[in-house]
């Protein structure tokens, strides 16, 4: 796992073996920051990870001086990886983990934001659910953006907020944008 631009372009990260969680490949994260390079100024935003894992996308929108970031997952083991990298890269200020079942967290949080990223487990049961519990709840700014990481067996096309998939080998990222 690798940051592939920005302040922190080029640092590594080993995951260790039997890691709860896989990040996301530098092919697909590369093809998504190039899609989101186009579509919005990914200067000081409040972003949402949700199933942050190994912390690769919250490290690579800090990187890109993207804005103040809160990584959800429900694993232990997930958040220590995320802030001791954290540390170790001097960002820890602008990272805030959260130790919370993904559904919980949408449910009960009262903040907005501007961009909502969410990597659950390939095959995750739950997908329409927390888009519907996001959506609800407006926890999107007026021109917020909800990406999904699925697989191909995923189809969530059919849902209200749709805009767009995009695919990178076996990555699917599904984009979702408020109705108005």
């Amino acid at each position: 796992m690798r940051i592939i631009s920005g302040f922190l372009k080029a640092r590594r990260f080993t995951v260790p073996k039997n890691f709860p969680s896989r990040p996301t490949t530098n092919f697909a994260k590369e093809g998504l920051f190039n899609i989101l390079g186009n579509r919005i100024d990914l200067f000081d935003l409040k972003i949402l990870d949700l199933c942050a894992g190994t912390g690769n996308i919250t490290f690579e929108f800090i990187s890109r001086q993207a804005g103040e970031i809160t990584a959800v997952d429900s694993h232990p083991n997930c958040l220590r990886y995320i802030q001791k990298n954290a540390i170790d890269l001097g960002i820890n200020d602008l990272v805030t983990t959260v130790k919370e079942d993904i559904i919980k967290f949408v449910q009960r949080t009262d903040q907005k934001f501007d961009l909502i990223f969410t990597d659950p487990p390939y095959g995750y049961p739950h997908y329409e659910e927390l888009i519907r519990v996001i959506f609800q709840r407006e926890l999107l700014t007026e021109d917020g953006l909800l990406i999904v990481e699925h697989s191909r067996d995923t189809k969530l096309e059919h849902l209200p907020q749709f805009e767009f998939c995009r695919t990178f080998g076996n990555v699917y990222f599904s984009f979702f944008k408020v109705q108005v």
